[in-house]
């Protein structure tokens, strides 16, 4: 004998409502609050010391005495300097060079440390060790090593490392790409072994069942699905290599001659050692913008980045 449930009046029934959402509560609301310190730094950090500088470039001040208003004379003076385009070819030289050389190196790195060995993991954190380093003390370092009198190559009776390598154009800036990638190669193969992470397995186990090997599967899946991360590693190469300044400056001091005078070095050497504030001003609001330009130019050729567009989708 089994019981049933009383009839119910038709109208009884009642479907649940949704509720209305409370403006400023939710997701949303919280993470508007979660941004606002990180936004109030930037402006403290940020915005506040570039308006200062913007300020001051249309000034004239040494650094210690009062300021003075002078218009547009410090943007004419530096755009019409001879020594302008060659701190910019520098830069540029160091930027791409640097940039040729890090991203192979930080991919074919990443990829090979997003394996699951235990060894790997080991690996991981020995490559890690150069970013940990001062720049300065880096730079100190492989003065000493590359020193032709006291240096490596007369240590060990090496004619090809005896050589006056920060005394030559060409070799000057060699030594300076390579201490410099030395140095981020390993931040940005962090970046490519999470990367490379992200990627479904699946991927890689249709491909080998479809016979393709290791290196077609590099070429066809592991790079195409890197394309946003090589656009992000890219953008913090590219721009971070415009404010390149502490290890050139105790590397070569700019030099020899101005074979290694990047924007940087070249506004430090206005401002502190010529005391022209001003001028450095303008180089330092220069840099803000190619750093702008070139990060929109890397974003443009990036293209969209939506959800259906993510990496490993």
């Amino acid at each position: 004998m089994t019981a049933t449930a009383p009839p119910v009046a038709p109208g009884s029934l009642q479907t649940p409502t949704a509720r209305k959402p409370v403006p400023g509560v939710g997701r949303s609301g919280s993470v508007a609050w979660m941004v606002l310190p990180a936004l109030v730094l930037f402006v403290v950090f940020g915005v506040v010391p570039l308006i200062g500088v913007l300020v001051l470039s249309f000034t004239q001040w040494d650094g210690l005495g009062a300021i003075h208003a002078a218009g547009f004379s410090n943007w004419r003076s530096v755009l019409t300097d001879s020594e302008l385009p060659h701190s910019i070819l520098v830069t540029f030289e160091v930027m791409i060079l640097s940039w040729l050389v890090q991203t192979p190196m930080s991919l074919l790195l990443g990829t090979f440390l997003a394996g699951r060995q235990r060894y790997r993991a080991f690996l991981a954190v020995l490559y890690f060790i150069p970013l940990l380093l001062s720049s300065a003390a880096i730079a100190i370092t492989y003065k000493a090593l590359l020193d032709p009198n006291f240096g490596l190559g007369p240590g060990l009776h090496l004619g090809f490392l005896t050589q006056d390598w920060l005394g030559k154009t060409d070799l000057a800036i060699g030594v300076v790409i390579f201490i410099v990638s030395w140095q981020f190669i390993p931040f940005h193969s962090l970046i490519y072994q999470g990367g490379v992470r992200a990627i479904p397995t699946t991927m890689y186990e249709a491909a080998s069942i479809d016979g393709a090997g290791r290196i077609r599967q590099f070429f066809s899946i592991t790079v195409p699905q890197l394309k946003y991360t090589i656009i992000t590693s890219s953008t913090l190469m590219v721009v971070g290599s415009l404010t390149f300044f502490d290890l050139i400056f105790v590397l070569t001091a700019g030099g020899p001659g101005d074979a290694t005078r990047v924007l940087a070095l070249d506004m430090y050497k206005r401002g502190f050692m010529s005391n022209q504030m001003g001028p450095a001003s303008v180089i330092a609001a220069l840099i803000v913008l190619l750093g702008l330009a070139l990060a929109l130019l890397l974003r443009r050729l990036g293209g969209s980045t939506t959800a259906s567009q993510q990496e490993g989708a």
